[in-house]
């Protein structure tokens, strides 16, 4: 038996009490992925990404391990509720325009001294001061840097559209505009390198492609490492009290962790490992979060077909962005229907030995999404459910 056949075998038993469709969460696997992480960072602290996550009592657990410090949020209501939940270091990853939320913020000390803020633009502070509805506590704020690769002379980019903050200057400029407001107090800095955290460079089949990745990446980490060294001191010349610079992502823990200018890492898709994290030379985790949808249909000789499980990843829309069939091996879409709405028809040899009721396990494309269609997560522990956890949609929050 393959280590994959006896995973469907551990979750099948575990799971035959419960009607698909159902969400799992392998703790061995998760807290393994936890390990592999800390290992990684090689003795900074790894802020926990709740976007990747998006449930309490897996925030909570990971937390609670040696490695883990605060949380990266996605939206200031998700901070408040969290902060209100008793995590007391949650700085806000993205930028918000959130004028009740920021009012909530400034009138509770105890809030605003648990959450951080992101900005990259003066009006940004505007808008919370407009917004404070007569709160005056200190509004903790972290700024943001470009980390995109600049070639050919800025005429190709390559990383995601961030920050407009680039060069040690504008960082500068704006902390020092921060400094001197009253009502502020810039406490970090942070840095997201989603060009070499989120892209793997072994893809399957495409070695040419793998390679280029591999090049731009070598290129990418030795221009920003130098960079964000440069705004660093630049940020620390006017804002010598800063607190944490935080960098990297589950692609690159390891290698943004050898910064010296770095101080904690952000990190989440590595604990569940989605498909999408299947494809880097850097380090290899185990799936620890899987869903399955029951066959319903057996439309023919090598088919299929499986209730739901339509549910596509954000990002640019392509294949890479679907759910993939995990267990048992051997399955794979339909061309001409891909993951449906209602029903999904799934081909291979394995389609024939699948009974009606059967459970068919996928791993989605991205990390906590996945929580956003299910309301519970059942935590397995070899071949026993031992407990339930409510995602963020199990508790009623859906933030975005």
């Amino acid at each position: 038996m393959t280590p994959r056949a006896a995973d469907r075998a551990r979750y099948d038993r575990a799971t035959a009490h419960l009607d698909a469709p159902l969400a799992i969460v392998d703790l061995e696997a998760f807290d393994a992925n936890a390990g592999d992480l800390v290992r990684r960072a090689g003795g900074k602290p790894i802020r926990v990404a709740s976007k990747s996550v998006r449930c309490r009592a897996l925030l909570e657990r990971v937390l609670a391990m040696d490695g883990f410090a605060g949380i990266m949020s996605f939206t200031l209501d998700e901070s408040i509720w969290l902060a209100r939940a008793g995590f007391q270091d949650v700085l806000l990853a993205y930028p918000s325009a959130d004028r009740a939320g920021f009012a909530e913020l400034a009138g509770d000390p105890k809030l605003a001294a648990a959450v951080t803020v992101m900005v990259d633009d003066p009006a940004q502070l505007e808008l919370v001061d407009r917004a404070r509805a007569g709160g005056a506590e200190e509004i903790r704020i972290c700024l943001e840097l470009d980390t995109a690769l600049h070639v050919l002379g800025g005429r190709v980019r390559v990383g995601a559209r961030r920050s407009p903050l680039r060069e040690p200057a504008q960082l500068a400029e704006l902390a020092r505009s921060i400094v001197r407001r009253p009502g502020f107090r810039l406490v970090g800095l942070m840095a997201y390198e989603g060009h070499v955290a989120g892209v793997g460079d072994s893809v399957a089949g495409s070695p040419v492609r793998s390679r280029a990745v591999r090049l731009m990446q070598r290129a990418a980490r030795k221009e920003l490492a130098a960079r964000r060294a440069a705004v660093v001191r630049a940020v620390r010349a006017v804002a010598p009290e800063l607190e944490f610079v935080n960098g990297g992502g589950t692609g690159s823990v390891q290698h943004t962790a050898a910064e010296d200018a770095v101080t904690e890492i952000a990190a989440g898709s590595g604990l569940y490992v989605p498909r999408l994290f299947d494809n880097y030379t850097s380090f290899t985790g185990r799936p620890a979060a899987l869903f399955a949808q029951p066959v319903v249909r057996r439309p023919g000789v090598g088919a299929v077909t499986v209730l739901g499980g339509g549910y596509p990843a954000s990002g640019a829309a392509g294949r890479d962005r679907l759910p993939v069939p995990y267990l048992p091996e051997g399955l794979r879409y339909d061309p001409q229907e891909g993951a449906g709405e209602v029903q999904t028809p799934l081909l291979g040899p394995p389609a024939d030995d699948l009974l009606i009721g059967d459970k068919v396990w996928f791993r989605h494309a991205k990390a906590g999404e996945l929580c956003e269609r299910f309301d519970t997560l059942h935590l397995v522990e070899g071949d026993r459910v031992t407990g339930i956890a409510p995602t963020y949609r199990g508790e009623g929050r859906t933030f975005l």
